[in-house]
């Protein structure tokens, strides 16, 4: 799984739409080395998270039927690991962030993902970041076996989309830091 194989993949599942501790299981893989984990704060800050090194940033514009829309994405993909962690945001315009229902933007954003992706849903529900904003958490599988286990948010016109896209013996070996790594995202409130 490679950096610029994602992006396109992401993009079109976008646009539709506190310190936990992070543990890695090794038992099942100990040749793999474990990467350093350390809090990264978004450029603007208006979120940190754990990340398993320094995130790789690509920015890309996309045209929607709202007009243009400007997706940041922020990946790592540790080495000999067949998983990528990634933070997604994308703005919306002034007239539709500031309208819609959240839980609207997070079941099109849902919807889109399956359908993009070919995916079928493992599991959804609630959640909400340290600063109390709610989301939702899904989980699906596409037909070649990745699992994307992800959480959305919608805060300010701007939805968040924090992910770990993995295959299934990596997903049962890294479920622990699979969810440390979910847990640790939290948004700025202003």
């Amino acid at each position: 799984m490679t950096f610029k194989y994602l992006f396109p993949l992401l993009s079109a599942t976008l646009i539709s739409s506190a310190s936990p501790l992070v543990a890695a299981d090794t038992a099942a893989t100990p040749s793999v080395v474990q990467p350093k984990w350390d809090v990264f704060t978004a450029p603007d800050a208006r979120f940190t998270v754990l990340m398993p090194g320094q995130p790789e940033r690509e920015t890309q514009i996309q045209k929607t039927y709202m007009g243009e829309i400007n997706l940041e994405m922020f990946v790592v993909e540790p080495p000999n690991q067949q998983v990528a962690y990634l933070v997604v945001y994308n703005d919306f315009p002034y007239n539709y962030g500031a309208v819609t229902d959240p839980e609207i933007i997070l079941n099109n954003a849902r919807d889109m993902a399956l359908k993009t992706t070919r995916s079928n849903l493992i599991r959804q529900g609630p959640v909400r970041t340290y600063s109390g904003i709610p989301g939702k958490e899904i989980e699906y599988v596409n037909a070649g076996g990745r699992i994307t286990r992800k959480r959305m948010y919608v805060l300010d016109g701007r939805l968040y989309q924090v992910m770990v896209m993995t295959n299934r013996q990596q997903q049962r070996t890294l479920a622990r830091t699979i969810t440390g790594y979910l847990n640790s995202f939290n948004l700025v409130v202003r």
